[in-house]
C-alpha cells in the first residue's frame, strides 16, 4: 500500500487541475460587431412586395420570405472581381498556414462565445438546427481537432521494417464553399471553420436566397480573425448567382458544395477543367422506420420534429416514414393530433411553430407533390394552420400536410420534397421495410425505431446510406466527431469529424529510416545494375521469405536468401588493370569466358612484363587497330585471357591526359 498511495494522491491532483481547467473557461477577446442597420426596427424596412422569380442583374435582392419586406441588395460579383478575392485569400493563406493551434483555438473560442448567444433567425428551429450544431462542431475542434491535423503514423509491412512511415497533413490553399440557404449561419461556418482551422483561406458564396443574414456573419468571423491577429483576407464571403459560383470553382484549390443534385453535376463539370477535389452534399430523401415494439408517443414527437424542423428544408429531413401495420393507424392518429396544435406564421410576429418557406416557387413545387400523390390515391390526413399572415405573403407559407395511402408510384415518395409533408406508408416485415426504404435515388440517411436495440440497428445496417440514427434522428449529426455525407444522389465526400477536417488538407505519405544513420537503404548486389544472371532467383527468394503461405516455406526461403547473398559476397570481383597515367579500368570477374575484351582509346606501347606464371602470352599488347576515335587519336584494343593482373609495369600509356579521359567499353 506504501508504494501506490502516493500514484493515487498524484493521479487525483492531476483530475482536479484538469477538473478546474475545464470548469474556468479560459480568457476569450470581445469583439465588436456594429449590427446597428440589422438590429433596426421592423418600420426601416422598405416594403416592396415580390411576385413570382425576378430576373436576374447585377445585385442580388434580399426579402424577409415571412413578410416580404426588402432588407436591401448586395453586388452579385463577376468572374474577374471573383479571382481577385481568391487571390488576397491566397495570399492571406500562405501567412496563415504557419499560424500556432494557439491562436487558431483563440478564434474558435472567440466564435464561440459570440454562437452561443446569437439567436440565428430567432427561432426555436434556428438555435437547434444552427446555433447548437454550429457550438458542438468549434468545441469538437477546440478539444480534437490538433489531435487529427498531427503527423499519424502507420505500419510499414513486412519489407519496411526498418524505415518508418507516417501521412502528414498540410494545407490545400484557398477552400471554396457554394452553401444553401436552409441554414444561413451554420452553412457559412461549418465549410469556414474547418477550412481555417487547418491553415486554409476560406472563400464562400453564400446563396442569393440568404444573403443578406450570410454577409452580417461575415463581419463577426472579420472580427474574431482581427482579434487574433490572422491576416487580413483570409476568409471572403461573395454574392452573386449562376457565373459567381462558376468563376469561383475555376479559381480554388477544393470546392465543397451544399445543394441539388444538378447543380452538383454541374460543379462536378467545372472543376473537372481544374481537377480539384470536391465534395458535395445534394440533400436527401431520409427513410423514418418505425417497428410495432416502440414507446409510440415518444417516437411520434420525434417524428414530427424530424419532419417539420425548420419548415421541412432540411436535407437531413425524414421524408418518408414507414410504420408497422400493427401500429399504423395509432401513429397516423397521434401525428394528426400534434399537426393539429401546430400553428405556421412569421417568427417574429408571434409565437409560432413553424416559418415561411423560403421561395415562392418552391411552394407551388410542394403543392404539386401533394396533387401527384392526391391524383394516384393518397389522402390527406392532416393540414396545419395558418397565423396571422401579411396580405401579400401568403404564398410564402406552406401548411404542415400529412398524407396516408401513400406507394411509390408517388414522386411524394422520389423526389426531395424539402417542405413539411409527412408521407406515411405501412410495412409488414422488417425485408419489407429495408426494400421500401432502400428504393430510393438518395442515400442521406435514416432513422429506426424498435423497442428491441439489436433490431432496429440490424434494419439500419442494410440500408444503404451516410448516417444511420438509432432509436433517434439527425443524432450523428450532432456527433461532430462523426464524419457526415451520403451516396447516391445525395453526393459523396463528408463534412465533419476527422473525415471532414482532412478533406480540407494535402494529404503527404513520408517514409523515412527507423534506424538512421546505422541502417540505410542499399540495393542488394544480385539486383545492381547491370542485375547479375541471379537476380531474378534472388527476388523469387525475396518474395517467398516474406509472403510464403506457411511458416516452413518462409524459413527454407531465408536459407536460400542468405546463402546466395554469401556467395555473391565471396565471388572474386572485377580485375583491376592498372594503366600508366593513373587511370584504373575494372574489367568483370568472369573465368569461363576467354574472349573478353577491353576496347580502351589510346597509343599502344610496348608491353614490358615477362612474368609468364600470371600472364599469358599476349595478354597485354596493344594493336594498332582503329576501332573507336578518341580526340581525333587511333583507338586500341586490349585482348585478356586471364582474371589475373598483370605487372604493374604493363599496360598502355594513357593519351589524352586524364583531365581528357578516353571511353572505355567492357564486352563479352
Amino acid at each position: 500500500m506504501a508504494f501506490w498511495w502516493p500514484l493515487l494522491v498524484l493521479a487525483a491532483a492531476y483530475a482536479l487541475c484538469r477538473l478546474l481547467l475545464f470548469l474556468i473557461p479560459p480568457t476569450v477577446p470581445s469583439i465588436d460587431v456594429d449590427a446597428s442597420d440589422v438590429l433596426a426596427k421592423e418600420d426601416s424596412f422598405i416594403y416592396i412586395p415580390r411576385k413570382g422569380k425576378a430576373a436576374q442583374t447585377d445585385k442580388v435582392q434580399c426579402y424577409e420570405p415571412a413578410t416580404m419586406k426588402y432588407l436591401g441588395y448586395f453586388p452579385a460579383l463577376t468572374p474577374d472581381e471573383v479571382k481577385e478575392h481568391v487571390e488576397q485569400a491566397r495570399k492571406a493563406q500562405k501567412i496563415w498556414a504557419k499560424s500556432s493551434f494557439k491562436q487558431r483555438r483563440q478564434f474558435l473560442r472567440i466564435l464561440l462565445k459570440v454562437s452561443s448567444r446569437d439567436t440565428g433567425k430567432t427561432m426555436v428551429d434556428a438555435s437547434l438546427g444552427e446555433i447548437m450544431t454550429t457550438c458542438e462542431k468549434i468545441t469538437w475542434l477546440l478539444d480534437e481537432g490538433e489531435k487529427w491535423l498531427k503527423p499519424e503514423y502507420r505500419s510499414t509491412g513486412r519489407s519496411m521494417l526498418h524505415k518508418r512511415a507516417k501521412v502528414e497533413f498540410y494545407p490545400l490553399g484557398v477552400v471554396g464553399a457554394i452553401v444553401s440557404w436552409n441554414y444561413p449561419f451554420h452553412n457559412v461556418f461549418n465549410p469556414m471553420l474547418a477550412a481555417v482551422f487547418s491553415g486554409n483561406a476560406a472563400v464562400i458564396k453564400v446563396s442569393e436566397h440568404a444573403t443578406w443574414s450570410g454577409c452580417f456573419y461575415f463581419r463577426i468571423i472579420q472580427a474574431a480573425l482581427s482579434a487574433v491577429g490572422a491576416p487580413e483576407n483570409l476568409v471572403h464571403i461573395i454574392t452573386g448567382f449562376a457565373e459567381t459560383g462558376q468563376a469561383l470553382v475555376s479559381s480554388v484549390d477544393k470546392i465543397i458544395f451544399v445543394g441539388s443534385p444538378g447543380v452538383g453535376r454541374m460543379i462536378m463539370q467545372k472543376a473537372s477543367e481544374t481537377l480539384i477535389p470536391v465534395t458535395l452534399e445534394l440533400g436527401g430523401k431520409d427513410s423514418f422506420i418505425v417497428c410495432e415494439d416502440v414507446d409510440l408517443p415518444n417516437v411520434v414527437q420525434v417524428a414530427v420534429r424530424a419532419a417539420l424542423q425548420s419548415s421541412g428544408q432540411n436535407c437531413a429531413g425524414a421524408e418518408r416514414f414507414y410504420v408497422h401495420n400493427d401500429i399504423y393507424s395509432a401513429f397516423v392518429s397521434q401525428v394528426v393530433k400534434i399537426i393539429k396544435s401546430i400553428c405556421v406564421g412569421p417568427p417574429l410576429s408571434g409565437r409560432y411553430d413553424m416559418g415561411a418557406i423560403c421561395m415562392i416557387e418552391h411552394s407551388e413545387k410542394l403543392q404539386n407533390l401533394v396533387n401527384d400523390a392526391l391524383d394516384k390515391g393518397a389522402e390527406i390526413a392532416v393540414r396545419g394552420s395558418f397565423g396571422n399572415l401579411g396580405e401579400d405573403a401568403v404564398d410564402q407559407f406552406f401548411p404542415p400536410t400529412v398524407l396516408v395511402n401513400v406507394n411509390h408510384t408517388m414522386k411524394i415518395m422520389q423526389e426531395e420534397a424539402f417542405g413539411p409533408i409527412l408521407p406515411i406508408m405501412k410495412f409488414s416485415s422488417d425485408e419489407e421495410a429495408i426494400k421500401l426504404a432502400n428504393d430510393s435515388k438518395f442515400g442521406l440517411g435514416c432513422a429506426v425505431f424498435s423497442g428491441n436495440q439489436k433490431r432496429a440497428i440490424k434494419i439500419a445496417s442494410q440500408l444503404h446510406c451516410g448516417v444511420a440514427a438509432i432509436n433517434d434522428f439527425a443524432s450523428s449529426y450532432m456527433c461532430q466527431s462523426l464524419p457526415f455525407g451520403g451516396v447516391k444522389d445525395s453526393g459523396f465526400g463528408r463534412f465533419a469529424g476527422v473525415e471532414g477536417l482532412r478533406a480540407c488538407c494535402l494529404v503527404k505519405s513520408v517514409v523515412e529510416d527507423r534506424f538512421w544513420p546505422y541502417i540505410k537503404t542499399m540495393i542488394p548486389k544480385p539486383i545492381q545494375y547491370p542485375v547479375s544472371e541471379h537476380g531474378f532467383e534472388f527476388q523469387e527468394l525475396l518474395v517467398e521469405t516474406l509472403y510464403g503461405y506457411s511458416v516452413w516455406d518462409r524459413l527454407r526461403s531465408l536459407v536460400n536468401l542468405v546463402k546466395m547473398i554469401t556467395e555473391q559476397n565471396s565471388t572474386p570481383g572485377p580485375v583491376e588493370w592498372n594503366l600508366v597515367g593513373s587511370v584504373t579500368v575494372r574489367l568483370p570477374a568472369n573465368p569461363s569466358n576467354q574472349n573478353s575484351s577491353l576496347a580502351i582509346a589510346c597509343q599502344p606501347v610496348e608491353q614490358t612484363s615477362s612474368d609468364s606464371e600470371r600472364v599469358a602470352t599476349n595478354i597485354a599488347s596493344c594493336s594498332r587497330r582503329p576501332t573507336k576515335p578518341c580526340a581525333g587519336r587511333p583507338a586500341a584494343t586490349l585482348h585478356y585471357q586471364s582474371n589475373r593482373r598483370p605487372n604493374s609495369g604493363g599496360g598502355c600509356a594513357l593519351s589524352p591526359p586524364p583531365e581528357l579521359r578516353p571511353a572505355a567499353e567492357v564486352g563479352d
